[in-house]
């Protein structure tokens, strides 16, 4: 049975298998057992199963060995032959078989019936495994090495988790034994030892005959067709096979002209006429219409008229790579005069004559040229100039230098930054809503409002006239609750205090130079810069535990104690309690004190802090004063008091400081603080240096390019600084981009009076003699790598220009975005975002 090497398909030799009562029945029980020797010496040898002959007697020598018989040998041989008659017999009936078939096949289509021989083995099941587990009890390790479990007692896991045990040594037995057991069985079943569960299993006829297929080179199954012809069955190409679209009858658009085809014929006719197409673009010719017109263009350029005095082979040139050939310029046109038969009104005089040949040749219209009248072109002789004007125009190509400017072709709008709208970024103020008129005597001109202040609550705002006067308004209602005359005030104490005679400053008013109020909520008072002094000022505004705190802040000023203890200072300053005064002086205790405008300004302990209570002297008129954001320290700047020109002085202590030794060499203008760092900012007439008042070094200094400062304001932040000057400028500093301005700013068109920042909107103003204030949006970003966004989004006009005097001072509102402006005209103009 294992010596069938041809490459055919074997059949089955089904009666060997299916004979139970002739007298075959022992070869095939002897051939069975031969297969199953085989199969269990595989098992046991690993070794490949031979199906030639030679390999045969090698196992017959083998059993020699090991102890075989004759008979047994002549027994094999005899079953050997017996096999191959069987199989030669069932190989010409398969023949026959396929004969038949083939020609059947012709005819109808193909189908496999199986035979009565081969039907016992197609009702077996087609499992994936050959062996059913039904009851669970087999090994379940999967692809686990039995090895692992040499040093165990079983040999597995079944599907329940109980083990499965190894056989011992007397239950497995040897195996030659079991082979020759195996060979003297007839009729019993071929058993195959299965080491994964330990247990001998049963080898079905049919697991025997794949088997032996397997081994002669043929398909594993008898009923496989390896060479089966194709059907189609889902292509439809045979619709007698397939049976597709049977019993279906055709459409019946396909007896009727198609309408898609109408459409792209008229589509096409229509083009030919409005001669979109052609006939080589229908004909196949060429395949765009493009190609047609490139062909045309070609064939007619040379005919095409063109330009004579055209000026595009310039840009032609510019495109040109290599070295720039810069072409010479082009002689002018020829005019009416140059013509063979010009009118008479080209024709030169006598006197015309004589004037050119004095005039230098230039200097004639038509140069050397003389224009006279011939009655035909042919009578025109040759120019006698001609080789004069080539040689001098050769002469100027040569030379006169030429040098090739391209032109930029930029539309100037595109260089404008693009900005957002002035209704996207409200609120800002725009129109005018309350009017402070201050009042004056009839017949004289009202008096000009210098400086302006707002509290911090936003319910008062105080000024300061020419007419010496420092008055207190209430924001709502615009009525006037207290006036101040300060400047007979000062004028009294210097005069006491200076020994002179009493007419010599009696009829002189000093006007109100700066007025400021305490950023401090709690602190209930303002300071007045008039003349030489600073005058504080208590409001009496606050409430009871308002006027507590205003009082412990003023109670060492008022004592009238000199707390000054350095030289310098002393030598400089000189701070004198009104109190004290007036009772030493009782000639002028005529000066009463008003009461306070709140229930609460006494203390209720009867100390009116109310109206002046101390003034502070110095060497020199004061110009400019500014408070610490803290509201204790405040600074004053006196431009030509030399070395003491700026000074720091502390209201709580009644002291205060000269933080310079030295004159400066330029006069100083303004001064501020830093709103968080103990920075100082001093302004001069071109420049801002910028002092570290702890460590007493100069930390920056900021160059403006101005011609002179007159006011400076710090944002919020600390990192941005603005500057406005007489020569009409306002310049925006950047502290952390560099020392030079980041922004200079030219819309006034007179001196720039004041700049300021508002204190919670992103607002900055600026304020002129021209009579306008510029309202700008002024946005700073915490993202150092974005820069400030600076918008102008109003012009706020109301204020009359005197004596070449507009707006003097503006103040933002607080908390609102408001805007109070102060002018020469005397009033003073609350602007809200209406």
């Amino acid at each position: 049975q294992e010596s069938e090497s041809s490459d055919e398909e074997s059949v089955p030799d089904v009666e060997i298998l299916s004979s139970d009562d002739d007298g075959s029945s022992s070869s095939e029980d002897g051939e069975s057992g031969s297969e199953a020797e085989a199969v269990e010496s595989d098992y046991d040898s690993n070794e490949e199963i031979s199906s030639s002959d030679d390999e045969d007697d090698d196992d017959d020598d083998e059993f020699e060995d090991q102890g075989s018989s004759d008979e047994e040998d002549d027994l094999l041989a005899e079953q050997i032959k017996a096999a191959r008659l069987e199989d030669e017999e069932a190989e010409s009936d398969v023949e026959k078989a396929g004969a038949e078939n083939l020609k059947s096949a012709e005819s109808e289509p193909r189908q496999f019936i199986p035979s009565k021989e081969t039907s016992q083995f197609m009702h077996t099941d087609d499992l994936s495994s050959d062996e059913e587990d039904d009851d669970g009890n087999q090994n379940r390790i999967g692809r686990v090495p039995l090895h692992w479990y040499d040093e165990y007692d079983h040999i597995g896991y079944n599907v329940h988790g109980t083990k499965i045990g190894k056989p011992s040594a007397s239950e497995q037995g040897d195996l030659l034994d079991k082979a020759i057991a195996q060979a003297d069985s007839e009729g019993k079943p071929l058993t195959v030892y299965d080491a994964l569960n330990a247990k001998e299993v049963e080898v079905t006829p049919r697991q025997l005959e794949i088997i032996r297929r397997i081994q002669a080179g043929a398909y594993a199954h008898p009923e496989f067709d390896g060479n089966a012809d194709l059907i189609d069955y889902f292509s439809g190409v045979n619709k007698e096979v397939s049976g597709l679209n049977a019993n279906r009858d055709p459409p019946k658009r396909n007896f009727q002209p198609s309408e898609h085809e109408k459409r792209q014929v008229r589509k096409l006719l229509h083009q030919l006429k409005c001669g979109g197409i052609n006939m080589d673009f229908l004909t196949g010719k060429i395949k765009t219409m493009e190609e047609g017109s490139k062909k045309n263009k070609k064939e007619d350029e040379s005919d095409q008229p063109f330009m004579l005095w055209n000026g595009d082979e310039e840009d032609e040139l510019n495109l040109r790579k290599g070295p720039m050939h810069i072409a010479a310029p082009k002689q002018p046109p020829p005019v009416h005069a140059e013509s063979y038969n010009p009118a008479e009104e080209y024709l030169p005089t006598e006197q015309d004559l004589k004037d050119w040949a004095d005039m230098d040749v230039k200097d004639r219209p038509y140069g050397l040229l003389i224009p006279k009248k011939h009655k035909s072109l042919r009578e025109v002789g040759a120019y006698e100039h001609s080789v004069r004007e080539r040689f001098e125009r050769c002469l100027d190509l040569y030379l006169c230098p030429r040098v090739m400017k391209r032109r930029l072709n930029i539309d100037p709008e595109s260089l404008v930054p693009s900005i957002p709208r002035a209704r996207d970024l409200r609120p800002f103020p725009t129109t005018q809503c309350i009017r402070y008129k201050t009042p004056y005597k009839e017949g004289e001109e009202p008096p000009m409002i210098r400086c302006i202040s707002v509290s911090n609550n936003g319910q008062f705002l105080c000024s300061g006239a020419t007419d010496g006067f420092v008055r207190l308004w209430e924001v709502a209602t615009g009525r006037l609750l207290r006036s101040w005359n300060v400047s007979k005030l000062v004028s009294v104490i210097q005069k006491d205090l200076s020994e002179e005679s009493e007419s010599s400053n009696e009829d002189i008013v000093l006007p109100i130079v700066n007025v400021k109020w305490n950023p401090n909520s709690s602190h209930h008072c303002l300071l007045a810069a008039v003349g030489s002094c600073v005058v504080v000022i208590s409001t009496g505004t606050g409430g009871s535990l308002d006027a507590e705190i205003t009082g412990a802040l003023l109670s060492v000023a008022t004592s009238g104690k000199q707390n000054v203890t350095t030289e310098k200072a002393s030598k400089s300053v000189d701070w004198v309690s009104t109190r004290s005064f007036f009772k030493k002086n009782k000639k002028y205790s005529k000066m009463k004190e008003l009461p306070p405008i709140s229930s609460f300004g006494d203390n209720g302990r009867g100390d009116r802090l109310i109206g002046p209570i101390c003034v502070l002297r110095t060497k020199s008129d004061i110009s400019n004063i500014r408070w610490h954001r803290k509201g204790d320290y405040f600074v004053s700047v006196s431009p030509k008091a030399g070395a003491s020109s700026v000074l720091i002085h502390q209201l709580s202590k009644a002291n205060s400081q000269q933080p310079f030794g030295k004159t400066p060499k330029v006069e100083i203008q303004c001064a501020c603080f830093h709103p968080s760092k103990p920075f100082l900012f001093v302004a001069s007439t071109q420049d801002v240096k910028i002092y570290h008042l702890i460590k007493q070094v100069m930390v920056k200094r900021l160059l403006s390019g101005c011609k002179w400062i007159s006011s400076i304001d710090v944002h919020s932040t600390g990192d941005h600084v603005i500057i406005g000057s007489l020569d009409r400028r306002v310049v925006w500093f950047d502290l952390d981009l560099s020392n030079t301005p980041y922004k200079t700013l030219k819309y006034h068109t007179r001196a720039v009076r004041n700049v300021n920042y508002h204190r919670r909107y992103p607002l900055m103003a600026t304020c002129s003699d021209d009579g306008t204030v510029h309202v700008f949006h002024s946005t700073v970003y915490t993202d150092l790598m974005r820069n400030p966004l600076i918008v102008p989004v109003k012009i706020l006009r109301g204020h009359s220009i005197v004596n070449k005097f507009g707006i003097l001072a503006f103040e933002f509102h607080p908390s609102q975005p408001w805007l109070f402006s102060a002018g020469a005209d005397g009033m003073i103009h609350l602007f809200q975002d209406i």
